[in-house]
């Protein structure tokens, strides 16, 4: 337990303080009674204890002041100095009392008249003065205790951060380094560094530096860092250091387990994303997702091609959730948003010292961090010619050559690229290599456009006002009849990200609970009356609209095995009258 004694220096230089204001003699004694500072006389009693009953041990137990201005009348003095052989004239002590504990008393004692004079003359300044110096001596108690509570709590906190199975640092709000355990600096071979008041971005690359105080955005993800021959995988987390409602910085702790990764994807949202998430009942676009299924189960490269806004990216990460590769890493990497100059480091990583600049223990491509898992090349359309003999050359080997490597890296990724670009047009034009093309166009998939599967859209507004009506707070539930009409019969050059965009303006704009023609953006609207407008003045011939019809027809059943009669059938014609039609529109290929 603390008390007097842990600050016996600072007690000392109290009362040779007193004594050269006073000029009276001051012996101060700890909560056990022993003397622990004094002047004059009580300057070589300091050790020893007040034994019997006294003045000191009255005030220390009933946290009184005394006053004592004859020694050799007062009762206390009578019974501690045998019969009144007292040889203090006078007397004046006070408890030092902290949170109603007495740790001591501090007293001013007079062993000449002169001495005795003094205190009884100035009696109760001198009390005043006296319970300040207590209240002096209490307060350097108080910040003894806490400054050595604080020490023990600090000690106890690092004991506890140093026992921890996993990496643990704090930041500011700039991300420069505060406080770290012993394994924050082994796993990331930081052992002989002092990396005080480092930057954690710039140490670890994977944080990536927000240009807002919004760290807390990216709350958790994958980390992967090399270090010489050993590659790290496991995830980390983010949580906020705030006080009184005002950010101060960030805790990050970092778990180096694969199994962790698993366990992040299994609850990352997109984890859940599967085919039966895709909304749809549209023929073309059930046949689509039962062909990405079929896909899903095989280890060949996957060619996504469709219009921008279609789903590419949402049918990439669904294949590779049906897959036997799930429990592993789903890396994305657009081709077209990237320089081509840090593209090739992207994806193909380099080794230390491969050029200037390059970091310390050099970096991990995208390729190696996908390595059991599935990496998804967005926008392949838009890759270099050199960087396409460089992907080329991994899909054929399945191994890698990084910047500056001195040896191959043997990878097991599942590819799968998209575009919205026809790349057999990209493969005449001599901007796409032919052999790229046939390697990645092992299973081809075809998204169909939002204007092709109209049977969809109802289905699509009624979950889209769902979810932004929740996420936007507002009392939406659904969409009147002709606001619907216009949205289904509008062609959707965005698709479903322009129906996204579309939606979520309504609800932001709307004052009621059903979405209504009047709110819906007219850009939509008069394109929509545009096209009615323009089919409507336009006269075609009756055979054009007849082939027009059948085309339609064959183009919805084609993926069928009885197709000719389903079309037949929905035309309302026999098969032989179709087959006379065919053959007249030269449709007979179809």
């Amino acid at each position: 337990m603390n008390g007097l004694k842990d600050i016996r220096d600072d007690i000392q230089n109290i009362a040779e303080a007193m004594l050269s204001v006073l000029n009276i003699d001051v012996t101060i004694v700890d909560e056990h009674l022993e003397r622990i500072a004094g002047t004059g006389t009580y300057l070589e009693k300091i050790g020893d204890k007040v034994e019997g009953y006294s003045a000191f041990k009255k005030c220390l137990e009933e946290q009184v002041i005394i006053y004592i201005d004859d020694s050799q009348k007062n009762d206390i003095c009578k019974v501690c100095s045998n019969n009144g052989n007292c040889k203090e004239h006078a007397e004046l002590c006070c408890p030092i009392t902290l949170d109603g504990y007495s740790y001591g008393v501090v007293g001013l004692i007079a062993f000449n008249k002169e001495q005795s004079d003094i205190i009884k003359d100035n009696a109760k300044d001198l009390t005043n003065f006296l319970g300040k110096m207590a209240d002096l001596i209490s307060n350097k108690l108080k910040a003894q205790i806490k400054t050595e509570e604080l020490e023990l709590e600090k000690k106890k906190l690092e004991i506890l951060l140093n026992s921890m199975n996993k990496a643990v640092v704090s930041i500011d709000k700039e991300g420069n380094i505060d406080k770290y355990n012993v394994k924050f600096k082994e796993i990331f071979n930081m052992r002989d560094d002092n990396i005080d008041g480092e930057n954690i971005f710039q140490l670890l690359d994977f944080i990536k530096k927000p240009s807002t105080n919004d760290l807390k955005k990216h709350k958790t993800g994958v980390f992967y860092y090399k270090e010489n021959s050993r590659n790290l995988k496991g995830i980390y987390n983010v949580s906020e250091i705030a006080v009184k409602n005002k950010l101060k910085g960030y805790v990050i702790d970092f778990i180096e387990n694969k199994d962790a990764i698993k366990n992040y994807n299994k609850i990352n949202k997109d984890y859940k994303i599967t085919l039966d998430n895709i909304i749809s009942e549209s023929e073309i676009m059930e046949h689509t997702k039962q062909k990405a299924l079929i896909a899903s189960k095989s280890n060949s490269t996957v060619l996504i091609t469709g219009e921008s806004g279609t789903g590419k990216e949402l049918f990439a990460r669904a294949i590779h959730n049906h897959s036997d590769r799930v429990d592993n890493t789903f890396v994305t990497v657009n081709c077209a948003a990237i320089p081509d100059n840090l593209l090739e480091s992207e994806l193909f990583g380099y080794e230390e010292g491969a050029f200037t600049g390059a970091k310390k223990g050099g970096k991990l491509g995208k390729f190696e961090i996908a390595h059991k898992g599935t990496i998804f090349l967005d926008e392949i359309g838009d890759m270099s010619l050199h960087l396409q003999g460089k992907l080329l050359r991994v899909l054929q080997e399945r191994e890698l050559d990084k910047i500056g490597g001195k040896s191959n890296i043997l990878i097991d990724v599942r590819v799968i690229a998209a575009t919205n670009k026809n790349l057999v047009e990209l493969v005449a034009k001599g901007q796409f290599r032919e052999d790229l093309y046939y390697r990645l166009n092992v299973i081809p998939i075809t998204l169909p456009a939002l204007r092709q599967r109209k049977d969809d859209i109802p289905l699509l507004i009624d979950y889209m006002i769902k979810e932004y009506a929740h996420k936007l707070n507002k009392d939406v539930i659904g969409i009147e009849d002709d606001a619907k009409k216009t949205l289904i019969d509008y062609s959707w050059p965005g698709n479903v990200r322009e129906l996204q965009n579309v939606i979520e303006y309504s609800i932001n704009m709307s004052n009621s609970s059903l979405l209504n023609l009047d709110i819906i953006p007219n850009n939509i609207k008069s394109k929509y009356y545009d096209e009615k407008s323009n089919k409507c003045e336009e006269i075609r011939t009756l055979e054009d609209l007849e082939k027009e019809e059948i085309s339609k027809a064959l183009n919805k059943f084609k993926h069928y095995k009885k197709d000719k009669e389903l079309v037949a059938k929905s035309l309302g014609i026999s098969r032989a009258t179709l087959y006379r039609k065919l053959e007249k529109y030269n449709l007979i290929s179809k």
